[in-house]
């Protein structure tokens, strides 16, 4: 592996993709039906091998850069088909390459179907954080989201959630994809009827080669759409959830981080680790192009600072820099953060363009901005003055 001169901040956040197969079949899914097939090689579970060996190279990590703390992000494929027993396993394998000093966070990822008590048993006994993934209303959800029999998921999913919900110490949030023929505020208000800390909207991984889908090619549609899902959280004064695309908003133009490597301009702090053990960066490339996230490095042979080096990572140590020339100069960069970075691919730009939701992120920053000034709150406030969520979703 061939390093360049400069580096970029230590890992914090560690993926473990500890099961690389699903029991549903999202159409948008970018590990299995996008551009990238390299799941198809990838072994359909994680091994306690490979688990020793990441949990040895994220201690190895943690010590030295005298981490206080690391989150362990379980994820897949759908990592509850690990299974119990297994999964159990490889969180004792990580957990014991880590100084007991350094305090982990494990969070996981689910469609929440597999949930049962067992499961609840071993988050309880890890204290992980549980964020499932559920689009809406059944008619909503089973647009994008059924099983590979065809049949709906939406029952399993919302059965699972009312579980996790009878220990809401351990739910995270949930988190859905945005799709134009829904309505927002009806999205919004059934997400929030199962009382999440976090609702996390994500909108369609899409590049200026393959745009996301649009009604009306002249509208900010996609920004309008959240934009209608901030007025709904706004105007509903009972609410204890966070939105966390749009607290994240509030937040960055107040000067505060952001805690989502889709806004602002504070470098990605995560890494993939994969179930045969090679690591990767953020897996969302896989929606670009094939082996767009690859870096040809593995937990065995390859320190994670080695990783940090790597030419691949460069972007992340230059802010601004990484940008397109149109992004450094725009008013609104320090929020938007020139947008996510598989959302700016091109193949004849790379990853330096505005993001093919520019005119979305503009519409909806220009939205929350004009609802602070309404509501008399300065953007130089807290961020305690906004409504605050009580637990982070996972990744």
């Amino acid at each position: 592996m061939k390093a360049h001169s400069g580096g970029i901040a230590p890992f914090t956040a560690f993926i473990l993709k500890v099961a690389n197969r699903c029991n549903i079949d999202c159409d948008y899914c970018y590990v299995f039906n996008s551009a990238d097939q390299a799941w198809r090689r990838l072994p359909a579970r994680m091994s306690v091998a490979v688990a020793g060996s990441a949990g040895g190279r994220i201690g190895e990590h943690a010590v030295a850069h005298d981490l206080s703390e690391v989150h362990v992000i379980l994820h897949g494929g759908e990592p509850l088909l690990a299974g119990p027993r297994h999964m159990t396993a490889l969180l004792d394998a990580v957990r014991a390459g880590i100084p007991p000093h350094t305090r982990i966070h494990f969070e996981l990822q689910t469609n929440g179907t597999l949930i049962t008590e067992e499961w609840l048993d071993l988050f309880e006994r890890y204290r992980m954080a549980v964020g499932v993934s559920l689009d809406g209303p059944q008619t909503v959800n089973d647009r994008h989201r059924l099983t590979r029999s065809s049949r709906s998921s939406a029952a399993s999913a919302v059965r699972g959630i009312e579980l996790l919900r009878s220990r809401p110490h351990l739910f995270a949030g949930i988190l859905a994809v945005v799709d134009l023929a829904n309505d927002p505020a009806d999205v919004h208000d059934y997400l929030a009827s199962f009382e999440p800390p976090v609702i996390d909207f994500n909108l369609p991984h899409a590049t200026h080669d393959e745009p996301p889908h649009r009604n009306d090619l002249g509208l900010p549609e996609y920004g309008i759409w959240m934009s209608r899902v901030y007025d709904t959280w706004l105007a509903e004064s009972g609410n204890r959830h966070s939105v966390r695309m749009l607290e994240d908003i509030v937040a960055l133009s107040s000067g505060v981080r952001s805690s989502v490597e889709s806004l602002g301009l504070a470098p990605a702090a995560s890494i993939v680790i994969e179930s045969d053990g090679s690591i990767e960066d953020v897996d969302t490339l896989r929606s670009v192009e094939e082996g767009a996230s690859r870096l040809d490095a593995d937990v065995h042979r390859h320190s994670f600072d080695m990783v940090r080096h790597h030419p691949k990572l460069a972007h992340r140590g230059l802010g601004k820099a990484a940008l397109a020339e149109v992004c450094q100069v725009c008013p609104l960069l320090e929020v938007c953060g020139g947008g996510y970075l598989p959302h700016r691919f091109s193949a004849a730009g790379g990853y330096r363009n505005p993001s093919v939701y520019c005119a979305d992120l503009k519409h909806l920053i220009r939205h929350v901005h004009g609802s602070l000034r309404e509501h008399s709150w300065h953007l130089g406030q807290d961020r305690a003055t906004v409504p605050q969520p009580s637990v982070e979703a996972g990744e």
